[in-house]
């Protein structure tokens, strides 16, 4: 498969360059020059050049084990790292460091104006009607999506749709819209796209805007709009604009009235998404009856407490290879789930933490001597260790037949593996391909063809040992093992077969959610349950009936667990807990647990090991937490840029 190479185009004429002293933001175009006519020459030229306006998608993209993304309550870095996810988490952004993506998004933004007015004034040679619509398109496409990722992060934000004049004085540069504008606004470059973009990827330039993605983007940012945080309960109901008024919103910011029709909106754009990716966009969910074919020579995985001899067995372990495919294979090997998705690139930066950086210690030993360790980043918590369900498809808490809680992280007595508990069995199918622990297998093939069995209370496997992996060791005594394929080989050379996948910016599973949630906002409990059900069958568990549904566990209990199991690691945690406003109860300062790894040392006792165990960094939540702050100097530089009183700009 061809997949979309993200030209680095090296012409200072179409790089973003400072224009405006004052507004950093606004550095979105450069003074146009002599080489300007270089770019647009012929239709190669305009498609490297269009190719280029995507380099934010990657460079921002929420999966890197270090990013903003990662701080929510899914998983915990080793306390020394402090990497961006664990400053976000330790609440350590302020207006005076603030990184983010404003100035990458923005920027990029910016090469989109510029490579529409460079297009407008040229013809490039071998260029058709169709092909200038389509580029056209994808130049809106992204300044849509930048603005969305934006939105996001920031909440409201200043729209910058056009190329502005040097002579632009700072008065007249944009404020921050109300942020039901600013979604109109997103909304509306989608609609207006969509139409010219084809409707999926092929093998020619895989990766590339499609009418398909642009309906998923609206989706999604209809969503966010009408959950919580936007809908009527915004913590901070002073918060304004002082100088900037919006066309129609004055000076208000957010909405403080709850509207029902924005649910029935994000329902009505979420379906259009899901049943035009599925019948124009060729989408189709990743399943046991249209495996990818790069699970071809994987044998079965070992599955604690699992008879894999029998045929259910085979079955339910099975599954579990099949659901660890979905983000670990492409188009070519009969992917047909993600709907967007970016290929990180370099083999030194972002592509190497696909695999190498969640991966365990002592992997492998080659040459002698030398091991194959990994990082052990992205320790998943306790939390999302107890919201994965059991085999019965319930949370452990309230399955009657799974173990009592007292009991959970006592020996389940496997007559082969004594170490592992009876929180780590009779679980779904979803807990084993993303997470890994004590007596399990992390991989069917990792070790030159035979299974990395992880050994955590032996200093010299994967257990905590301060003399040699002082900084590198599961936090919570739990291991990801969501980006590592399963035909992961290591040779006892040392080399590995690792593929750069493409990553889901988007994909089916979470349209059907998006749909469900919806619907359940709107009471809707039929429908919901019937959007639902799609994802528990391919997951393995019992479909919802109308009976599970109580006061102890409501249907919007279901749909947001449901979420939290299938997107888990994908960049979505930090944004749901948010936008539903659970980010001060799941986010608070001790509420991030795992196992005793540090606290019982070198080569513990399993009974040493397996306790609960608060995890000992500075996690805290504050309410201004909800917004990423906007840098000082973009403040200070820009009077409309000033709220009053504002969670965040003036911390």
């Amino acid at each position: 498969m061809k997949k979309l190479t993200i030209k680095r185009i090296a012409l200072r004429a179409i790089l973003p360059l400072s224009i405006f002293a004052s507004c950093d933001y606004l550095d979105v175009v450069p003074p146009e020059q002599p080489e300007t006519k270089d770019t647009m020459t012929d239709a190669t030229d305009a498609v490297n050049f269009i190719s280029s306006c995507y380099i934010a998608v990657e460079s921002c993209a929420p999966f890197v084990y270090s990013t903003y993304e990662w701080s929510a309550d899914e998983s915990v870095d080793p306390p020394t790292w402090e990497g961006n996810n664990q400053k976000t988490a330790w609440n350590l952004w302020s207006p005076t460091n603030a990184a983010g993506y404003w100035d990458a998004y923005y920027n990029y933004n910016g090469h989109c104006h510029m490579f529409l007015n460079i297009l407008a004034e040229n013809n490039p040679r071998g260029a058709t009607e169709s092909d200038k619509a389509r580029w056209k398109s994808e130049a809106e496409f992204l300044k849509a999506y930048y603005h969305s990722r934006l939105l996001a992060m920031y909440g409201p934000i200043p729209i910058v749709d056009q190329r502005l004049p040097q002579s632009t004085m700072p008065e007249d540069m944009p404020g921050r819209s109300h942020y039901d504008y600013v979604v109109d606004y997103i909304v509306k470059k989608l609609d207006d796209a969509a139409p010219n973009l084809p409707e999926a990827g092929n093998a020619d330039d895989w990766g590339r805007a499609t009418s398909t993605a642009a309906k998923a983007i609206k989706g999604r940012v209809l969503l966010y709009a009408a959950s919580d945080l936007w809908n009527g309960k915004f913590p901070y109901p002073n918060w304004k604009n002082t100088n900037y008024e919006t066309p129609g919103y004055g000076k208000e910011l957010v909405s403080h009235t709850y509207d029902p029709q924005k649910w029935q909106r994000a329902l009505e754009a979420n379906l259009d998404a899901l049943q035009y990716a599925e019948k124009e966009g060729g989408r189709s969910l990743v399943d046991m009856d249209n495996l990818p074919r790069t699970l071809a020579d994987v044998p079965v995985p070992y599955i604690p407490g699992v008879d894999t001899s029998t045929k259910e067995g085979q079955e339910f372990a099975k599954r579990v290879l099949m659901l660890r495919t979905i983000v670990n294979s492409d188009e070519n090997d009969g992917n047909k789930e993600i709907i967007w998705g970016v290929f990180m690139q370099g083999d030194n930066g972002n592509r190497q933490w696909i695999n190498f950086a969640p991966w365990p210690k002592r992997i492998l030993q080659y040459n002698g001597n030398q091991w194959i360790d990994g990082w052990c980043a992205i320790s998943p918590t306790l939390y999302s260790a107890e919201h994965f369900y059991t085999k019965n498809g319930k949370l452990p808490e309230k399955d009657s037949e799974f173990a009592h809680e007292s009991e959970w992280f006592t020996s389940a007595k496997l007559s082969d593996r004594q170490e592992v508990i009876k929180l780590n069995v009779n679980r779904e199918p979803r807990f084993y391909a993303n997470l890994s622990f004590d007596g399990d297998d992390y991989s069917p093939i990792m070790c030159n063809g035979s299974p990395l069995r992880i050994n955590l209370r032996d200093a010299n496997q994967q257990g905590y040992n301060h003399d040699l992996f002082y900084r590198d060791y599961t936090v919570t005594g739990y291991i990801c093992k969501k980006y590592t394929a399963p035909e992961i080989l290591i040779s006892s050379a040392g080399k590995d077969n690792r593929k750069n996948y493409a990553k889901p910016l988007f994909r089916l599973a979470e349209l059907y959610l998006n749909v469900a949630e919806c619907y359940a906002a709107l009471g809707d409990n039929t429908n919901a349950i019937k959007y639902l059900n799609p994802i528990r069958k391919r997951g393995g568990v019992a479909e919802l009936k109308e009976s599970d549904i109580t006061s102890d566990m409501t249907m919007m209990d279901w749909v947001r667990n449901e979420r939290f199991i299938e997107l888990w690691g994908e960049g979505h945690r930090f944004y749901d807990v948010r936008r539903w406003m659970i980010a001060p109860q799941v986010l608070r300062a001790g509420a991030r647990e795992g196992l005793n790894v540090l606290g019982a040392g070198m080569n513990p006792s399993a009974s040493d090991l397996n306790q609960r165990t608060v995890v000992n960094q500075q996690f805290q939540w504050s309410n201004r937490m909800y917004l990423w702050p906007i840098k000082s100097d973009e403040i200070y530089n820009n009077c409309l840029l000033y709220t009053s009183p504002s969670p965040r700009d003036r911390t």
